[in-house]
């Protein structure tokens, strides 16, 4: 039994350093990763898997805060009014999923739809972002600064919703909406500004997750330590390797992975 659970906590270290490699080179969030490796390939319960990863998402995108607010590359009143629109909506969310069985069908079904969703939206993200970017600027050059503020609070409300289900959505759905929301704003602050709202977005879900008793601890400090290493490397490497293919790669795993889970 022993060697069967080293066994499985070394399975799980890899594949956190694998996620982690491609986080640090994509910049992809690991939730659109992690959650649907853990359901799929380990067979971990959708509930469980959420919630462990969300707390997985914490810890290494507070790593990612602190070295971004050194660099003063994060947009502190971008983050305030995503976090006004996101954080009440996963309060909400969470207590709602409160009142449901996490280990029934009905939670499992409706947490493999959301991830499923999410995922394919991560995967259009990654394909058609510049496409994305450009119809966007010729439909619509500037927006007033009360409405951008509106909708960057809405669009944290959208995010805080889809995280506190799939944990997925504080990565490339994120910065999208905030490169088409604030266009003139460096790629730079987009990044940091996206990793610093997804840390109290994701600690107050995670936190949610583990009081209702969907995170398993032992999981967690496995894949962080597999992760942790992967994302220093991958970072190191990100200029290294032709990202707009693996980009590609990513976006079809993902479209494949959602139409598993989703048919």
């Amino acid at each position: 039994m022993t060697s069967f659970m080293s066994n499985a906590d070394l399975l799980y270290s890899l594949s956190g350093f694998a996620v982690g490699i491609l986080v640090g080179i994509t910049g992809v969030g690991g939730g659109s990763l992690m959650t649907p490796l853990l359901i799929l390939l380990f067979g971990v319960n959708p509930a469980t898997a959420v919630g462990t990863d969300l707390l997985y998402a914490a810890t290494t995108k507070s790593a990612g805060t602190l070295i971004h607010g050194f660099a003063g590359s994060i947009d502190w009143r971008v983050v305030w009014r995503l976090a006004v629109g996101s954080l009440p909506v996963t309060a909400v969310t969470l207590l709602i999923l409160s009142h449901i069985d996490r280990d029934g069908s009905a939670a499992s079904g409706l947490i493999t739809t959301v991830l499923g969703i999410a995922l394919f939206l991560t995967a259009v993200v990654l394909l058609f972002r510049k496409r994305i970017v450009a119809l966007y600027s010729e439909r619509i050059r500037e927006l007033d600064p009360r409405r951008t503020s509106l909708l960057t609070i809405a669009m944290g409300a959208a995010i805080g919703f889809l995280v506190s289900i799939s944990s997925v959505g504080a990565g490339a759905i994120g910065a999208m909406g905030l490169v088409l929301l604030y266009p003139r704003m460096p790629m730079a602050r987009i990044v940091g500004s996206d990793i610093a709202h997804a840390v109290p977005l994701t600690l107050l879900a995670g936190f949610g997750h583990w009081i209702m008793g969907s995170t398993n601890w032992h999981l967690l400090g496995s894949l962080l330590i597999g992760s942790l290493p992967g994302i220093v490397i991958g970072s190191y490497y990100c200029s290294r390797v032709p990202e707009g293919a693996l980009r590609t790669v990513l976006a079809i795993t993902l479209t494949i992975v959602a139409c598993k889970l989703l048919l």
